[in-house]
């Protein structure tokens, strides 16, 4: 029996995406957007309700291809307006297709949006020694000019806790607590 982090609890869809995903260092652009969108649309709700849904966001946003979404117009809006999968929220669909577009922008400027993002932590994933889940963070000096910068760009739905679950997904920080499984793993 594998020990995790709490947070994963007993449902299998949380336990397969701490498993799998969470923590685990993310280079690649297109799954680097995949994930910070979500991270905005869970804005106010819970995590797991997300997840539950999605599928149904790489669906309804084209499988989170930058390109398209950036070209995503009034009528494309009213379509994800009355699509039940995902969250039919005016202001995080419009920020999701605004943040795809200064998302290519970031991708101009840098070569890539992985260059961007991988310097608030200096390139390489912060390793936390967090013994208890009441120990981690809701954000940190790192996400809080991680958010300020984005902020500064335009993006929308990147508050320092959002960039700092961010981070967390996308492995910028280990924060599996010590008696994880995954904590000394080469993630």
């Amino acid at each position: 029996m594998k020990t995790r982090c709490l947070w994963a609890g007993n449902d299998p869809l949380y336990q397969k995406y701490h498993d799998e995903e969470w923590g685990r260092p993310v280079h690649d652009d297109q799954k680097l957007f995949e994930m910070l969108i979500p991270e905005g649309a869970q804005a106010g709700l819970s995590w797991i309700t997300i997840l539950r849904k999605r599928e149904n966001y790489r669906k309804a946003f084209s499988n989170f291809d930058v390109n398209k979404i950036a070209k995503y117009d009034s009528r494309k809006i009213e379509l994800l307006l009355q699509n039940e999968g995902i969250v039919r929220n005016k202001l995080k669909i419009s920020s999701t297709i605004l943040n795809a577009k200064l998302f290519l922008e970031v991708q101009k400027e840098f070569g890539s949006f992985d260059k961007y993002i991988w310097e608030f932590v200096g390139g390489r994933p912060i390793k936390n020694k967090w013994k208890s889940i009441k120990e981690l963070p809701a954000k940190t000096v790192e996400s809080d000019i991680m958010s300020k910068d984005l902020k500064k760009r335009g993006f929308k739905f990147v508050g320092s806790t959002i960039c700092y679950a961010f981070m967390q997904a996308c492995g910028m920080v280990n924060d599996h607590t010590t008696g994880c499984y995954l904590y000394n793993s080469k993630l």
